[in-house]
């Protein structure tokens, strides 16, 4: 099975992926991963979604609602954030910007005169560090050796961090069985109660919502795409029927189905 993610080596998204295969190809963005898995270059994509800190990706999320693909599995994966340098001396810090700010509190005490970078990923900043003594990094502390010291480890504001990340598959691979299932809304339309319109066929039939995130649409200016999470899958027939009400609530627009899926937890 080939699977693509959030390159370069090293990443969360690396760590994520490795857990599917031994075989990982990299992409430079999201979007890029999620294309590549819609035109079917790719058997599956790992994307993060969510942090419990930052909270969503939205890169992740607009491209969900642009390209038809599946979501087959869910990684859960502890985030350990460490600070590597060459030495001690360096006037700049460099990783993902949702890294970063998972850091804000340690950068602001304990470096609060460097310049902060933001990279495309955190191997990026960290490969930045390993060519430059003048950088540091911010990444998983296995990242550091072959000229890098991890100066402090486990810097993250909060020690329950964590991120979801997506297991992406072409739509044929599309399941309804699983504990949990994700679609996303269009309704194009604009009126006083519609998001308790979407919402109440789920509370109607006991289904949990685990995330309710909004978009904007890019049609127009208060235009907006509702990503939803359920505990409950697509096969059971209360879920079914909460769709159905959805799907006629938004008959101007669309519902996407990602599909349903379990979850893994991965150290």
């Amino acid at each position: 099975m080939n699977v693509v993610t959030l390159g370069p080596e090293g990443t969360y998204s690396h760590r994520a992926a490795r857990s599917i295969s031994d075989t990982v190809d990299f992409r430079e963005s999201v979007t890029a991963i999620v294309e590549a898995v819609a035109d079917g270059q790719y058997d599956r994509g790992v994307v993060a979604i969510e942090n419990s800190i930052e909270g969503s990706v939205t890169e992740s999320l607009d491209a969900l609602a642009e390209h038809e693909v599946a979501v087959v599995k869910e990684v859960v994966t502890p985030i350990r954030h460490a600070l590597l340098a060459q030495d001690e001396e360096f006037d700049r810090i460099a990783s993902h910007s949702q890294a970063l700010a998972q850091c804000r509190g340690y950068l602001d005490s304990e470096y609060p005169d460097a310049d902060l970078e933001a990279v495309a990923s955190t191997a990026r900043g960290v490969q930045m560090a390993r060519d430059d003594a003048s950088v540091a990094g911010i990444g998983h502390p296995d990242n550091g050796g072959d000229g890098l010291e991890v100066l402090a480890e486990d810097i993250q504001d909060q020690t329950s961090n964590a991120t979801r990340f997506l297991v992406l598959a072409p739509i044929e691979d599309r399941s309804p069985a699983g504990g949990k299932s994700t679609f996303v809304v269009y309704p194009n339309a604009d009126y006083p109660g519609l998001l308790l319109d979407l919402l109440e066929p789920f509370a109607d039939r006991d289904i949990n919502l685990t995330r309710v995130e909004s978009r904007p649409s890019g049609e127009r200016l208060g235009d907006y795409v509702f990503h939803i999470d359920v505990a409950a899958g697509l096969y059971e027939d209360r879920t079914a029927q909460a769709l159905a009400e959805i799907e006629h609530i938004a008959e101007d627009g669309w519902v996407r189905r990602l599909g349903s899926y379990d979850s893994e937890h991965v150290v």
